[in-house]
């Protein structure tokens, strides 16, 4: 076993992630052997636990170990590792997860280029100021659990909002829900089983592709394109594999930013249609759109799909309100299933998200939202021009930007030397329907021109 030193300038983290990659390269570490407990690497080394963790969490990331639940860990066969010190090709384990949570969503790292939500000062936080001092100031009774759909008025709300998105609909289609993240829950327990294929656009939303493998779904790519999806491949993949939902992001898609054409979106429709597809649309980023982009359920009217957005991404995240919309039918089911998981959701946040949404300067709050995103846009897109990289799409709106460098062939391993430099960047695999490694990156735009990343990207181009 190697020796770690803590005088080191080097990270612990680093070191022990360092030695197991050394071990398993040279051979000392042959695949298949059990790898000490995390807690007895601690103890032996005289490091903490969540040391051990994070470096256990990166090897696996890295394709080099693999865990076995109630087992412990395991050293990858050489035929299935991931990527290797010299970056080369492998697939990626579904403990990647354990990558998500403790890289891609740690918020403790000062630049966050790779994360998925705005920085605090571009939120409506003094909307939501004057929303709770108003709520503290009404003689209001939030004894009980509030009504299964949500609050009335905010639905109320949400149906005039979708209305002016040419969505047609009543107050009692929508369901209000613990930001996005139930919404997408709901649907896809509502609508997968254990086996089922599922089709999914690739590259995806990151946290959508964990859930659905968590409920055994055989996930199926739609590659995504600039103009929205490579329509012949996905007509080809709902041949091949006869999945019955379909859950997508046209506008604004994360990771790449991407919007789909109109053409494009009529044409998920006829597939839809035609192969009996339930249609899961993600709009979570729909107002952060400057243009007037119809949505499939504009042009659906909730038929065949079911369309999900949410406030956190403009009001806060904090306060985690989202909403579903649906037919009535599958709506009703939906409700049941939200109240058999946590009876109701919040009706506190929903009254606080009601009152910032009905503040008069709301509407002038999206509209610079808008505009310094547009600016963030410009700026990036000739900054990473510039360092080399090459775009997906310049999308000219919205969070993302998709983009990957000649010179980087894993992203993982150009996430962790970020990490160690107090950057979190999004690497392309965790956005992956297979988790293979991939030499894109994602970037927030919001967070993207911190001189510090700059300087870390700029190593690149002199490499």
């Amino acid at each position: 076993m190697f020796a770690l030193n803590p005088q080191s300038s080097v990270p612990l983290v680093t070191q022990i992630v360092s030695g197991f990659r050394q071990m398993v390269d040279d051979g000392a570490l042959r695949a298949g052997a059990k790898l000490p407990s995390i807690r007895q690497f601690a103890h032996a080394n005289g490091v903490s636990v969540y040391t051990v963790v994070d470096a256990y969490d990166r090897l696996v990331a890295l394709g080099y170990f693999q865990s076995q639940a109630h087992s412990g860990f395991f050293v990858r066969s050489r035929g299935s590792q991931g990527a290797s010190a010299s970056g080369g090709a492998g697939s990626y384990s579904f403990d990647s997860m354990w990558f998500l949570s403790r890289i891609f969503e740690n918020r403790g790292l000062r630049s966050k280029p790779g994360c998925g939500w705005l920085p605090g000062e571009w939120l409506f936080a003094d909307g939501l100021r004057r929303s709770q001092r108003n709520l503290a100031a009404q003689e209001t009774d939030l004894g009980g659990y509030g009504e299964p759909r949500g609050y009335l008025p905010l639905r109320q709300l949400v149906r005039d909002l979708l209305a002016a998105r040419e969505v047609v609909l009543s107050a009692d289609q929508v369901l209000l829900t613990q930001g996005s993240s139930q919404a997408l829950d709901l649907a896809a327990r509502r609508l997968v089983r254990p086996g089922d294929a599922v089709l999914v656009d690739e590259p995806g939303y990151a946290n959508l592709l964990f859930s659905l493998r968590f409920l055994g779904a055989q996930l199926v790519g739609a590659p995504r394109t600039p103009a929205g999806y490579d329509l012949d491949t996905l007509e080809a993949r709902i041949i091949e594999h006869r999945p019955k939902v379909f859950f997508t992001q046209p506008r604004l898609q994360s990771p790449t930013g991407s919007t789909a054409s109109l053409a494009h979106l009529h044409r998920v429709l006829q597939l839809a249609e035609k192969y009996d597809i339930t249609v899961v649309e993600n709009d979570i980023y729909a107002d952060l759109d400057p243009g007037s982009h119809p949505s499939l359920a504009s042009l659906d009217q909730l038929r065949r799909v079911v369309y999900i957005s949410s406030f956190s991404k403009t009001i806060s995240p904090n306060i985690r309100v989202g909403y579903l919309a649906a037919n009535p039918e599958l709506l009703e089911d939906l409700v049941r299933l939200k109240m058999i998981s946590g009876l109701t959701s919040s009706e506190f946040t929903e009254r606080l998200a009601y009152g910032a949404l009905i503040d008069g300067r709301w509407r002038k709050h999206i509209k610079t939202l808008r505009e310094r995103l547009a600016q963030g846009q410009q700026q990036l897109s000739s900054r990473l021009l510039e360092l080399g990289f090459e775009l997906f799409t310049e999308p000219k709106a919205g969070m993302f930007l998709w983009a990957r460098h000649p010179e980087v062939q894993n992203a993982a391993e150009l996430a962790y030397k970020a990490a160690e430099q107090d950057i979190l960047l999004g690497p392309g695999h965790l956005f992956s329907v297979d988790l293979e490694p991939s030499p894109w990156l994602r970037f927030n735009v919001a967070w993207a021109q911190d001189e510090a990343v700059l300087s870390f990207l700029l190593g690149l181009k002199a490499t």
